[in-house]
């Protein structure tokens, strides 16, 4: 009967003292969280950020979530979010020349609308002018003359590929040209 105590004793010390060293001991992903991070960089280098801002900020949520499960000393879980991190990357850079492509489409098409409506306002300026029903020319000239920069600059953004910044700034031009137009 003793023995079998302590034999019932050993067995539960042997269990207790191998499941302390299986989970005690088990190592942070390091490997796996450079990895993502190293992901995250390139991404961010490559303008995912930019052109696939959804993908890219789950990704930097999931690299987060890592180093958090790091901390908590949850490595299985960190290992499994820094691994998610990085496939999250790799979808965003995928779709980063995609997205930049139909952008670009977008922006040219909207730079030719714009100009279309500069150009229309230019023509009701010039009218209205020679009907002496404008007071405040100079102011006219100089708003069309600020557009017509404007439009250069974008058409030169475009030329460098900086497409977002191009397409940002052709809607501020489109929402100026607008509320002029509508007499704002």
């Amino acid at each position: 009967m003793l023995r079998k105590k302590i034999f019932l004793i050993f067995l539960v010390f042997l269990f207790v003292s191998s499941f302390a060293i299986f989970t005690g001991c088990s190592k942070p992903p390091t490997q796996e969280i450079t990895k993502a991070e190293k992901a995250v960089e390139e991404a961010r280098q490559k303008e995912a950020d930019i052109y696939a801002p959804d993908i890219f900020k789950n990704a930097e949520e999931s690299l987060k979530k890592a180093k958090e499960f790091v901390i908590n000393k949850s490595y299985k879980e960190a290992k499994q979010a820094a691994e998610e991190t990085v496939l999250m990357v790799q979808r965003a850079i995928v779709l980063v020349e995609a997205n930049k492509v139909k952008m670009m489409a977008q922006a040219e098409e909207m730079l030719q609308d714009v100009q279309i409506k500069i150009d229309e306002f230019k023509s009701s300026a010039a009218k209205a002018v020679r009907k002496k029903t404008l007071t405040d020319r100079e102011k006219i000239q100089g708003i069309i003359g600020k557009w017509e920069i404007d439009m250069l600059n974008i058409k030169d953004k475009l030329q460098k590929q900086q497409v977002k910044q191009a397409y940002d700034d052709i809607n501020t031009v489109k929402e100026q040209v607008n509320n002029q137009k509508n007499g704002n």
